[in-house]
C-alpha cells in the first residue's frame, strides 16, 4: 500500500491510521515534492511530475499496489494511474476540483495566499487556507496548531498556492477513462459543498468507480474518525491478507 498525503502536510499526516492499515498491508507513506525527505521542486511546477513520482514509487513497491490518497494527493494519484499499470486499486479521499459555480478557492482568497506566501508568513497562509478553503472554525484551527504535525504543515505552506493553482487547471476529461482499475472516492457528509460534485464528476469518468460517504465527517476524517476511515479502506481491498 502506498499513501499519498494532501496539501499542507507530509507523510506524518497518516499517523492516526498508519497502525490500523499496517495490520493488513505493507505500508509506504510518501513525502511529496518539497517536503520531508523529498527534494524541492526544480523549475516550473507541474502536477504531472507528482504523478511521475508516485508512479515510480508504486513500481518500486511491486504490482497490484493499493494507493490511498487524500485531497490534492488524490489528484496526484489520478495522474500516476495514467502513467503506470503497477496500481491495482485506489481510494481517493475528497480530491478538490472546481465544478460549475463551485469554487475550491475564491480569487481574492488565492491573492491573499499569494501575498502571505511571498511575505514569508506561513502561519497566516495556513490559517487562511484552513478557514477559507477547508472551512474550519477558529477553535478547530487553534486545536490543529497544538498537534505534532503543525510544524510539518508550516514547512509545507509555501507549496499551497502552486497546488491550488494546479487544482484549477486539472483536466477532468475522457482521459480518466483509461484508468480501468477499481476506484473508491470517500466523501465526508459534512465537508465543504464543492467536494461532492467534484467526487461525482471524477467518478463519472472512471470505468470502475463509486462514492462512499464518511458519515459525520468533513475533510479531516483521518484525524477525527480514524476507525471509520480505516474500515472504508480495508473493506475496499480486493482480498484479505497482506499485499503490496
Amino acid at each position: 500500500m502506498v499513501l499519498v498525503h494532501g496539501g499542507t502536510a507530509d507523510r506524518g499526516r497518516w499517523a492516526p491510521v498508519l497502525a490500523g492499515l499496517a495490520e493488513r498491508y505493507g505500508v509506504h507513506a510518501v513525502d511529496r515534492r518539497g517536503r520531508g525527505l523529498s527534494t524541492a521542486e526544480v523549475g516550473p511546477y507541474n502536477i504531472r511530475r507528482e504523478g511521475e513520482d508516485i508512479a515510480a514509487v508504486t513500481e518500486a513497491v511491486g504490482r497490484d499496489v493499493y494507493v490511498v490518497a487524500h485531497s490534492y494527493g488524490a489528484l496526484c494519484a489520478l495522474e500516476s494511474a495514467l502513467l503506470t499499470d503497477a496500481i491495482g486499486r485506489m481510494v481517493l479521499y475528497e480530491p478538490p476540483l472546481p465544478t460549475g459555480d463551485r469554487h475550491v478557492v475564491a480569487p481574492d482568497v488565492l491573492d491573499r495566499l499569494r501575498t502571505a506566501t511571498a511575505a514569508g508568513h506561513p502561519e497566516e497562509v495556513l490559517k487562511t487556507f484552513f478557514r477559507e478553503v477547508i472551512r474550519l472554525g477558529p477553535d478547530e484551527i487553534e486545536a490543529m496548531r497544538t498537534t505534532p504535525i503543525w510544524g510539518a504543515r508550516l514547512a509545507a505552506a509555501p507549496t499551497i498556492v502552486r497546488e491550488l493553482e494546479a487544482v484549477g487547471c486539472f483536466e477532468v476529461s475522457d482521459r480518466l477513462a483509461r484508468i480501468e482499475i477499481p476506484v473508491r472516492l470517500l466523501l465526508g457528509t459534512r465537508s465543504p459543498a464543492y467536494f461532492a460534485p467534484a467526487a461525482e464528476a471524477i467518478a463519472a469518468r472512471l470505468p470502475q468507480a463509486d462514492v462512499l460517504p464518511l458519515h459525520g465527517q468533513d475533510h479531516m476524517g483521518i484525524d477525527r474518525d480514524p476507525e471509520q476511515f480505516i474500515t472504508a479502506v480495508l473493506n475496499f481491498a480486493s482480498s484479505a491478507g497482506r499485499q503490496g
